[in-house]
C-alpha cells in the first residue's frame, strides 16, 4: 500500500498523559505492533474541550439514551460543551480518511459500549456510550471501531485488524475513476474474504456488481460499500472459513499430486477440529499458490489479507 493506514486512537492508549491524572493508559500492541503498520490520529477529548491535567473526573449522568456528562464532585455540566466540541471535531476528521478508530473503553467520552451512565439515585447502568464516541460513530457508521478492551481478544483483534486493511484496500479504489471495471476488479480480489465474513452478503454483492451496468456509477458504488462493510462487521467462523478454503482446494484439482491432496486434506482436517490454526492451512494454500501459479487465487486478499508481522490467524 502506498501510504499508511490511518487510524483514529484515544491519546491515552499510545502512552500520552493526558488522563484525569496525569497518567495515560499505554498499550504496547498498539503503539508498538499495530503502529508499525499505521499512522495514528491521536484524540483526547477531556483536553481538547480545555479541561486541565490533572482534573476532576467525569460520568455520565441521567437517561442512558440522553445522558449529562458533568464532573463527579462538584457537578459542573460539560454536556454541551462536549457535543459542540465533537460534532466538529468529527466534520474536521473527515480530511483524514480514517479507515478506523480505537476508542478507551468504558470513557464517558471515549466508550463505545458498556459505559456507566448513573441515575437520579447514585445507581450505574452499563449500558451508555461515551458522548464522542457515539457522536463519531453516527457520523462515520461505516469506519471500523474498537477498543482497547476488545482489541485485547485475538478474534476481535483480527477481525478489526481485517477491516481496516480492507477499508483501506477500498478507499484506494474509490481513489480511482470510479468505473464498473474498477469494481469489477476489486469485488474479484475481495471475493474469497467477503465469504469468509457472510456467504449472503457474498452472494448479494455478486448479484450486483453482475447487474452493475443497469445503475448510475455513483449509486453502484454507493450500493457495493454498503454491503462491503457491512459484510466485514460479520466476524469468520471455522464452518464459514473451512468453506473458502475447501474453494480454494477446488482451484488445484488438476495441479495437486496424490501426496500433496492428502497433506492438504489432513491438514484442513486438523483446522476442522480444532487443533492448530487457520495460519497453518493458509501457509500450505499460500505454497501451493506461489509454486502453481493459479491466476485467480494469486490475487485474492483472503490469503494475506495483513502483514505476516501482525501474527495473526494464530488462535485455533
Amino acid at each position: 500500500m502506498a501510504e499508511s493506514i490511518r487510524l483514529g486512537i484515544s491519546a491515552c492508549l499510545l502512552g500520552r498523559n493526558v488522563r484525569w491524572n496525569g497518567g495515560h493508559k499505554l498499550d504496547r500492541y498498539l503503539r508498538d505492533t499495530l503502529g508499525a503498520f499505521v499512522q495514528y490520529v491521536p484524540v483526547c477529548p477531556e483536553v481538547e474541550i480545555g479541561l486541565p491535567i490533572p482534573r476532576e473526573t467525569l460520568r455520565l449522568v441521567g437517561s442512558v439514551e440522553s445522558p449529562r456528562l458533568v464532573t463527579t464532585k462538584t457537578g459542573i455540566d460539560h454536556t454541551e460543551r462536549m457535543v459542540n466540541w465533537a460534532r466538529d471535531r468529527v466534520k474536521a476528521l473527515e480530511t483524514e480518511n480514517l479507515c478506523g478508530f480505537i476508542f478507551k473503553t468504558s470513557s464517558p467520552s471515549s466508550g463505545m459500549t458498556g459505559v456507566r451512565v448513573y441515575d437520579d439515585k447514585g445507581m450505574p447502568s452499563r449500558r451508555g456510550q461515551g458522548i464522542f464516541a457515539r457522536i463519531f460513530m453516527e457520523h462515520f457508521p461505516r469506519t471500523p471501531t474498537t477498543d482497547e478492551k476488545r482489541i485485547s481478544d485475538a478474534r476481535m483483534r483480527e477481525n478489526f485488524i481485517e477491516q481496516i486493511f480492507a477499508m483501506k484496500r477500498w478507499r484506494e479504489t474509490l481513489a480511482k475513476p470510479r468505473r464498473l471495471g474498477e469494481l469489477v476488479e476489486f469485488h474479484t480480489r475481495e471475493k474469497l474474504l467477503l465469504l469468509s465474513h457472510s456467504p449472503s452478503h457474498h452472494r448479494q454483492m455478486g448479484k450486483l456488481v453482475a447487474a452493475g451496468k443497469q445503475l448510475p456509477v455513483d449509486e453502484l458504488y454507493e450500493q457495493y460499500e454498503a454491503l462491503f462493510t457491512g459484510a466485514l462487521q460479520l466476524k469468520p467462523t471455522l464452518r464459514k472459513n473451512i468453506n473458502v478454503l475447501q474453494h480454494i482446494m477446488g482451484y488445484f484439482k488438476k495441479e495437486l499430486t496424490p501426496d500433496e491432496k492428502q497433506e492438504l486434506i489432513e491438514i484442513m482436517d486438523e483446522y476442522r477440529n480444532g487443533y492448530i490454526p487457520l495460519i497453518v492451512p493458509v501457509t500450505l494454500l499460500n505454497h501451493f499458490v506461489r509454486k502453481y501459479e493459479p491466476p485467480y487465487l494469486r490475487q485474492q486478499s483472503y490469503l494475506e489479507p495483513h502483514p505476516a508481522e501482525l501474527q495473526l490467524r494464530n488462535h485455533a
